[in-house]
């Protein structure tokens, strides 16, 4: 956190399931400690995280609405929800005169672009609802790491994410480590590796406010943290290349249209 800190990031996501708990803790604790931002009694942000399909959106609103009237959060911003839940959050809130949700935190990174990319910039033109996105090395898999199998040491290898490594040792899974070793070219091109290039081809989208990034070693968070120095080359030839290379570019229906 520290490292984090000192090299300008202002922003720590955390949540109560996080290592059971302990995650909010021990941030506070530091906080405390650095004296950072000592006595502040509220978050800028909370989250809903997942849409709860059993209270109705209008309890949702008025609850968020009266967390951020009671000094705990200056805004609230929704998590894996839909843009419709979204847009039906905002509605509601214009409705009883409450406080609609600022941003989104979704699934972002070259595998997963549909929602960022089609859905959440309609939202943010209608209602202004920014994107806050998360996972942008896909748990691990864009980091090249796995390329030649599963290391005994990575994450796939644990016993509580087999889904990992069976997304891994797919055919889809293969088919994304031979497109990974091309995109390599290009990070190397670049000057870059092949994690900061993914963390800046995130970055480079104008729709997203902030990246929110997960490292295991101090190491780690400085190379990803190291990934704003080459916003500057993702330019449009270069996201081209990454784009023919991907093959997944989403388009919306007005692109579709025209």
């Amino acid at each position: 956190m520290t490292i984090a800190y000192e090299s300008g990031v202002n922003l720590f996501d955390t949540a109560e399931v996080y290592a059971a708990g302990k995650a909010e803790a021990i941030l506070g604790n530091i906080i405390k400690k650095k004296s950072w931002r000592l006595q502040l009694e509220y978050v800028d942000v909370v989250f809903a995280n997942r849409p709860d399909t059993n209270t109705p959106m209008e309890e949702i609103v008025r609850a968020m609405t009266y967390v951020i009237n009671q000094g705990m959060s200056m805004y609230w911003g929704t998590s894996r929800w839909t843009a419709m839940e979204i847009m039906e959050a905002y509605s509601v809130a214009r409705q009883f005169n409450l406080i609609p949700p600022v941003c989104e935190q979704s699934e972002y990174h070259l595998f997963q672009r549909e929602k960022v990319e089609v859905q959440l910039p309609e939202l943010y033109h209608k209602i202004g609802v920014g994107a806050m996105t998360w996972s942008p090395l896909a748990c691990g898999i864009i980091t090249g790491k796995y390329q030649n199998g599963i290391p005994e040491t990575s994450r796939a290898s644990m016993k509580s994410y087999q889904w990992l490594k069976e997304k891994i040792v797919s055919e889809d899974g293969r088919k994304q480590q031979a497109k990974l070793k091309e995109l390599g070219h290009i990070a190397e091109k670049l000057g870059c590796t092949l994690p900061q290039l993914a963390v800046a081809w995130c970055l480079r989208n104008e729709g997203v406010s902030s990246v929110l990034l997960g490292s295991s070693s101090p190491e780690q968070l400085t190379e990803n943290l190291g990934a704003i120095q080459f916003l500057p080359k993702m330019t449009s030839h270069v996201v081209s290349e990454i784009d023919h290379i991907l093959e997944n570019k989403p388009y919306s229906k007005k692109e579709y249209r025209s």
